[in-house]
């Protein structure tokens, strides 16, 4: 028996290729929670997924339903409009009440402005991720790429990423192929004449491809969103007119071109007069992919 037992070891031994690894389990992937996030009201950890999700911040509610969480999502506020399945409520991201959040029984609040309301929340026991407004294209990664950790949602947001950045490349590419560095964008936010410079997250977009913003030489507080006067737009004779306030305010060529004196401007005069969503141009979610799409475009196109 015992020879038997040694005879079977033997040739277990000789079938076992020389050198060969002991298998060993596969690493187990790693988890998700707990997830600290570092927000603009400090370093904020989630211990588990979060199920009741509150967005008082447009920009965030895209992100949030873009990298997969939208069944994570209980309220939004009143200005998140899009997409349209979003539980929009009439909380206000402006003037945001304690009260009326703590209603949603909220796990996770996300917020664009801080204040008083980051620390009403904390002595409730809510966690509130502050993200505030995108300087440039890099922040506006960074941040959905919080959201998506926030959320459980990690492979989504990188994935979601990489194609922002691939789209906006290819697009930025096709259109600087035709020398756009020499002609000049004005951007339109209001009807009174504010604008916004290129140290904002929209002047980063034109910055993109290159275009001058006669906005720059008219911040003089350094705001980053001068109002101009008619008279200043007329002189610097823009190649391009971006008109942010068309869905708001009804705002077209044809109601730029009867403003006074603004018919002999070169972008009226060419009709490379573009009108945007006023939204979409707002935000710093996954749709700013259409907004350079349109640029780029509109200077394919140009002569």
């Amino acid at each position: 028996m015992v020879n038997r037992t040694l005879l079977v070891l033997v040739v277990a031994a000789i079938l076992v290729p020389v050198g060969a690894a002991t298998p060993t389990a596969e690493p187990r992937p790693k988890a998700l929670f707990p997830v600290t996030i570092k927000a603009a009201n400090g370093r904020i950890t989630i211990p588990r997924r979060p199920t009741r999700i509150v967005s008082l911040s447009p920009t965030t509610t895209e992100n949030l339903f873009a990298v997969g969480a939208g069944r994570q999502v209980v309220a939004v506020d009143s200005l998140s409009n899009y997409p349209k399945r979003a539980p929009r409520t009439k909380l206000s991201g402006f003037t945001p009440n304690a009260e009326a959040i703590a209603s949603y029984r909220p796990d996770l609040v996300f917020l664009h402005t801080g204040g008083e309301i980051v620390a009403q929340l904390r002595k409730l026991r809510i966690r509130v991720i502050q993200l505030p407004a995108a300087r440039n294209l890099g922040h506006a990664y960074t941040e959905i790429v919080q959201v998506g950790r926030a959320t459980g949602h990690p492979q989504a947001a990188r994935r979601l990423v990489r194609s922002m950045k691939a789209q906006i490349a290819a697009a930025v590419v096709s259109a600087r192929r035709r020398g756009s560095a020499r002609l000049s964008v004005y951007h339109e936010l209001t009807t009174d004449y504010y604008s916004a410079t290129s140290q904002t997250f929209i002047g980063h977009v034109y910055r993109l491809f290159g275009l001058r913003n006669i906005a720059d030489g008219a911040d003089g507080s350094g705001s980053g969103y001068p109002k101009l006067a008619g008279e200043y737009v007329i002189a610097a004779n823009p190649d391009l007119i971006v008109l942010a306030d068309s869905k708001c305010c009804g705002q077209s060529h044809a109601t730029v071109s009867a403003r006074p004196g603004w018919s002999t401007i070169k972008a009226v005069r060419s009709r490379r007069v573009v009108r945007a969503d006023d939204d979409v141009v707002s935000r710093w979610g996954p749709r700013i992919v259409g907004f350079v799409r349109l640029v780029a475009t509109t200077l394919r196109n140009t002569p």
